[in-house]
């Protein structure tokens, strides 16, 4: 059933590759892909995004280059929602840092993007959280996937957001 859904947005050879990518690939250390290296993770962190959210039947698109301030618009019922993906394997305690700052840029702002996805490799877990929430951040954001009484536990796997529900 997941496949007849997924597959109205996709063609035949995008559909192998993106599942064939979400059931075989994992961003380890034992699978040769060293996710250390910043740029890559990101690169692979991008792909999963795409995957999980046409998994969900998410209407995704990738702007053209890497000069936006989004790595993705979603579209979901008319809206389009900017989304900044972003992905960390730092824990220092018992839960994950993820930086958000932009390097030397201005923190994120409301007229930047709508969502932050921030995944979490080790753990494989998405947190979808609202533009709203990140703007009070300035440096980095602390989440315990395991803690479901965490202050950001509510947007763990929160994909209904980019739904407007």
């Amino acid at each position: 059933m997941l496949r007849l859904k997924y597959r109205e947005y996709v063609s035949d050879a995008a559909f192998r590759a993106a599942f064939l990518f979400s059931t075989q690939f994992k961003m380890t250390k034992k699978s040769g892909i060293n996710p250390k290296h910043s740029k890559l993770r990101g690169e692979l962190a991008e792909l999963r995004f795409m995957t999980r959210a046409a998994e969900l039947g998410l209407r995704v698109i990738k702007p053209w280059g890497d000069s936006s301030r989004y790595d993705f618009v979603v579209e979901t019922g008319g809206r389009f929602l900017r989304v900044q993906v972003k992905s960390t394997t730092i824990r220092p305690d018992k839960h994950y840092v993820c930086p958000i700052g932009r390097g030397r840029q201005k923190p994120y702002a409301i007229g930047d993007i709508d969502f932050l996805a921030i995944y979490i490799v080790p753990v494989d877990t998405w947190y979808i959280i609202p533009i709203q929430v990140v703007c009070k951040i300035r440096n980095g954001i602390s989440l315990s996937p395991h803690n479901s009484l965490s202050k950001h536990a509510v947007y763990k796997e929160a994909w209904h957001l980019l739904r407007g529900e």
